[in-house]
């Protein structure tokens, strides 16, 4: 099988690059090693910026997101029993996010890519990816019970941490950054109206809580937990009563309970392989750099790759000129980064450490009576919230 850029990995990242390329007038595969079941169902991030939203209707993927997608034009911050609201389009020149889930996405790009883009293969385990310092990079890859090759003159690995892309650089030709922290978030997912119109992010003593949604009948709220901890450990009474806890304040807001239809935790960690490529092979997306979910910037991120290496091959093959490829790392670290940034500090301003003194915590209230004061210091995160530019 040949084709002129291989994608493993039918993720979000994956399925809009194809969507990208397909627009642009240049061919793909994609190789998803799970079944469409799984993709189309596979619960993760809920937040996108605005350039996000941007990318998708533009991409022709926007008609279901904009029919029930839910616009926010800011978020609450919690802290000392205090409410403080950050009007997003007030900061940012009229900037919003959009809750619609990844498996929306997911489904509104999988519908596309069958029904007017390239191959798009389904429990199609990548095996490796060979001859990426070569013109013509190869992918070995099982379906349905046999082996084939995907020869291709680009990849672009879109199967996160543990797949087969990043493994493929060669050892010592990258620099690793990473920070892991020691806790975690309990999320669930529970058959109630969301208790706010916006997202609540709250610091509590007792540690961070966050309220979302996935819809207007569907809440989606997170604990801070220790590290390593079961969700199973967690009754569904003890989750809602240390939700009401940590969201507590000092008018007559109240929490909504309703049955909990799944709980996971999910650990933080922070991370970035640099550089982001090697021959021809691109990584995009959580084979590149993870963030904590703080900041809501995974999903937004892999976006953010994908455009940057769509928009340079298409330079390419318009002008006959790399320079947009070769610069493809680059471009996109200077993103990243400011989104690690962004995440880290958002995270060390709303969790407690297990070894959080007086002191630290002092600071903390101090850092949010600060964004609750300064419109300066309300437009930075603003800015950051509802996404960074893409280049």
């Amino acid at each position: 099988m040949r084709t002129t850029v291989g994608i493993i990995g039918a993720g979000p990242a994956g399925l809009l690059l194809a969507r990208l390329l397909h627009t642009a007038g240049i061919d793909s595969v994609v190789l998803e090693s799970r079944d469409r079941a799984y993709v189309e169902h596979r619960q993760r991030a809920g937040i996108l910026e605005q350039g996000t939203v941007d990318v998708l209707r533009a991409a022709g993927a926007g008609e279901r997101m904009d029919r029930e997608g839910l616009r926010h034009d800011g978020i609450e911050l919690r802290f000392d029993r205090r409410r403080h609201r950050v009007d997003f389009p007030a900061l940012t020149g009229g900037r919003s996010v959009t809750v619609y889930a990844q498996t929306e996405v997911c489904k509104d790009l999988i519908a596309l890519q069958l029904e007017e883009g390239g191959p798009l293969l389904f429990e199609a385990e990548a095996l490796a990816v060979e001859d990426a310092g070569t013109g013509r990079p190869r992918v070995p890859f099982r379906h349905a019970g046999r082996e084939d090759v995907l020869e291709c003159e680009y990849v672009v690995g879109c199967d996160g941490f543990w797949g087969v892309s990043r493994a493929a650089l060669p050892a010592g030709s990258a620099r690793v950054f990473e920070r892991s922290y020691p806790f975690g978030w309990l999320g669930i997912l529970a058959d109630v109206p969301p208790s706010h119109d916006e997202l609540v992010y709250a610091r509590h003593d007792r540690g961070f809580a966050l309220l979302s949604m996935r819809s207007p009948s569907v809440s989606r709220l997170y604990l801070q937990v220790p590290e390593g901890t079961d969700a199973d450990s967690w009754a569904d009474d003890e989750i809602w009563d240390e939700l009401e806890r940590r969201f507590e304040t000092d008018d007559d807001w109240r929490l909504e309970r309703g049955p909990i239809t799944q709980k996971s935790v999910t650990p933080m960690r922070s991370y970035v392989h640099e550089p982001m490529r090697h021959g021809r092979l691109f990584l995009a997306g959580d084979a590149a750099h993870i963030v904590p979910p703080t900041g809501a910037k995974g999903l937004n991120l892999a976006v953010g790759d994908v455009v940057t290496f769509a928009r340079a091959l298409a330079h390419e093959k318009e002008t006959g000129s790399p320079s947009l490829l070769d610069a493809y790392s680059a471009t996109c670290l200077r993103r990243v980064w400011q989104a690690e940034r962004f995440s880290y500090d958002m995270t060390t301003l709303l969790h407690r450490a297990p070894d959080a003194t007086a002191f630290d915590d002092r600071l903390q209230l101090a850092r949010l009576a600060r964004i609750a004061s300064s419109r300066a210091a309300e437009t930075d995160l603003a800015e950051a919230y509802t996404g960074f530019p893409l280049e």
